[in-house]
């Protein structure tokens, strides 16, 4: 049985959100990233092109620490809305049944599919491939190898994109 069916009910993000994983482990993932020329009503300039997919990667890096530690200290940084609060439920709700999760990426392939006119928001695709490790009591008690696709929308703040919304599914 896929660990992604064992947690559906007991995680409130269940299979259909898994929060995953980046650069945690000792091999940075590989990151794909397609050109951003025709996303919407308005270019993406170069440098918000590298701050978004900076920006993302480092909540994905987030994501891992806060679900493999049951913390949830870091998630202002780059998460708000919806997103902040699932993981923080997911959070609770793994320390309530004792486990971790750890998720070691292998790669990313990002695609940007909007850019709002006012520069408010952007949408984005992700299909990613990594490993989830469960631990109950620091044993190991499942682990295996996903594929899924991501949606996010990330908005700028005074310093950075934050994630608002984070929705995926298995592949």
């Amino acid at each position: 049985m896929r660990i992604a069916n064992k947690l559906a009910p007991v995680l409130p993000l269940g299979g259909a959100i898994l929060a995953a994983v980046l650069l945690s482990a000792s091999t940075e993932p590989t990151v794909h990233v397609a050109p951003m020329d025709s996303v919407g009503p308005r270019p993406v300039e170069e440098q918000t092109q590298s701050s978004v997919i900076r920006d993302y990667l480092l909540a994905w890096q987030t994501m891992n620490e806060t679900l493999s530690q049951n913390r949830t200290d870091q998630l202002d940084t780059v998460f708000v809305g919806k997103a902040r609060e699932k993981l923080a439920e997911t959070v609770h709700e793994q320390q309530s049944i004792g486990i971790e999760t750890s998720y070691l990426p292998k790669s990313h392939d990002i695609k940007v599919v909007f850019y709002s006119p006012e520069g408010l928001s952007i949408q984005l695709l992700d299909e990613v491939e990594y490993d989830v490790d469960i631990k109950k009591g620091g044993q190991s008690i499942g682990s295996e190898r996903v594929r899924a696709r991501y949606v996010a929308v990330l908005s700028p703040t005074e310093t950075r994109w934050k994630v608002r919304v984070l929705q995926g599914g298995t592949l």
